[in-house]
Order: structure tokens, then C-alpha cells, then sequence
């Protein structure tokens, strides 16, 4: 979708929703809405449901694409499932290889984190995924949003399985000193002495940046093979919230610390 009334052919928009698309779209922000009965997307990109998550990018070259298509487009993301995400056409290439046809090259992600999933179904609206709208942003306009309460066993939103995102090497957060054999993935100044390799996410403690270079070097470290990925402490504050998200679920599968 290009544009508000393409979406409301496909969704019913309550005054929450029109705040947000206003506020937000084009941009990062998807929101889960009631299908219209006259919906024309196939149940089958909806897992059935009676709700539809949809969002209208930013990006000129999604949005050239969609116009070409003239519908709607259900895309998954363009990586391997519970593997790091891709910022670059390159990453898409390394993930996917030959299974697809053709790769659009529009450049790397200027935020480099999905959108936030917002979900306006219930009486409270509810963040399902952190990401690149922060739930400050979303309280400034429509008010408070339902407590986080963990996640369900299904998944009602991409990006909330608890193993996700996940490099070959073990994660361990939080770090503030270093392992024999690991590489460090900082953030800000003070970094330990000792690692492998090193990529700082922002050495000035930009969470913009960082958030823009979290799965790039994520990628370019665990290529390296090391023992293992240390990963510095980032603030539990604006994007912070959905960089720790993503690294809280790269860390399970390695069996590493989480955070608290």
C-alpha cells in the first residue's frame, strides 16, 4: 500500500488508528487492525485471522514496487527464519542464495530495525514488536499503551519467537569484561580491553546509530568465527528497548545470558 485509503480498503481504522497513520505512515510503524469483511487479501497471509497487519514504507524503491503491482503486497522478511535480519542487499544475497529470483537493491536500512507491531485490536493498544517507532512516540499520540505481558506461545506478530535473530556464535549480554576468544560488540565509550575484534554500535551512545548498525555487525562479527560475541550494555530507553529485544533473542539459542 502507497497510501491511507488503500489501507482502509483492506482494514477497519478507529480514531487510533487515523492518529497513527498520521503521525507515522509513510514509516516503521505496522498496525494490526480488524479485516474488512470485503477484504480482498487471502486468508492465507493472515494465518486466518480475522485481523490484518499492514503498513505503508517509506522507502522509495517498496513503494515504486507496490505502485507496479497496483494491489497490495504480503512480503515475509527477506532472511532465513530466526536468523539475523538483513540491512544490505548483500546480506539478502548471503541468507537466500538461489532461492529467489531476483533481489531489489534500494541501499542499506536507514533505521536497520523492523517496524514496531502495533496491535489496535483490543481495548488498550499493544506493542507485539519493539522497533523503529518507540512506544514514547505511540504514547504521545493515542496514550498509554497495555503493560508488556511476555509473549504467547503462538506468536501473533513476526520477530516474537524467543529464539530469533540468532548468530552461530553464543551471544553473552551485558558484558563488561571479556572471554578468552570473543569478539565485542560495544556501544559508547569504555569498552573492555582484550577482544578478538571489535565493532562499536555508536561510540558516542547514539541509539539511532546503533539501531542502524546492530545486524550489519552483528553479521560482520560472527562471521569472523569467534568463541563468542560479547555484547556491551545499551539503555533500556527509546530504541533501546528494541535493540535489547532483538539481542535478548539472538542470545537463547547460543544458550547465553539474557537480559534482566
Amino acid at each position: 500500500m502507497t497510501g491511507l485509503a488503500d489501507a482502509e480498503a483492506l482494514v477497519t481504522f478507529d480514531a487510533r488508528a487515523q492518529a497513527l497513520a498520521a503521525a507515522f505512515w509513510p514509516g516503521a510503524l505496522t498496525l494490526v487492525l480488524p479485516r474488512r469483511t470485503d477484504c480482498p487479501v487471502n486468508l492465507l497471509a493472515g494465518a486466518g485471522l480475522d485481523t490484518l497487519a499492514i503498513r505503508i514504507p517509506a522507502h522509495d524503491a517498496a513503494r515504486a514496487l507496490i505502485d507496479a503491482a497496483g494491489r497490495p503486497i504480503a512480503a515475509p522478511s527477506a532472511n532465513l527464519s530466526g536468523s539475523v535480519s538483513p540491512t544490505t542487499a548483500q546480506h539478502v544475497a548471503e541468507s537466500l542464495g538461489d532461492r529467489v529470483d531476483l533481489i531489489l537493491d534500494g541501499g542499506p536500512c536507514a533505521i536497520g530495525l523492523e517496524s514496531t507491531v502495533l496491535d489496535l485490536t483490543g481495548k488498550a493498544p499493544a506493542i507485539l514488536r519493539p522497533g523503529g517507532i518507540t512506544a514514547e512516540q505511540i504514547i504521545a499520540e493515542i496514550g498509554p499503551l497495555a503493560p508488556a505481558t511476555g509473549h504467547a506461545d503462538t506468536p501473533r506478530s513476526p520477530g516474537q519467537l524467543e529464539s530469533h535473530y540468532a548468530t552461530d556464535a553464543p551471544l553473552r549480554l551485558n558484558a563488561t569484561t571479556l572471554q578468552p576468544g570473543e569478539a565485542l560488540l560495544a556501544f559508547g565509550t569504555g569498552a573492555p580491553d582484550g577482544a578478538a575484534n571489535t565493532e562499536n554500535l555508536s561510540p558516542t551512545g547514539d541509539l539511532t546509530e546503533a539501531a542502524a548498525n546492530l545486524f550489519a555487525m552483528m553479521r560482520r562479527l560472527d562471521a569472523l568465527s569467534p568463541a563468542g560475541i560479547a555484547v556491551m550494555p545499551v539503555p533500556m530507553e527509546g530504541l533501546g528497548v528494541a535493540i535489547n529485544d532483538r539481542l535478548r533473542r539472538a542470545a537463547p539459542l547460543a544458550g547465553a545470558e539474557t537480559i534482566s
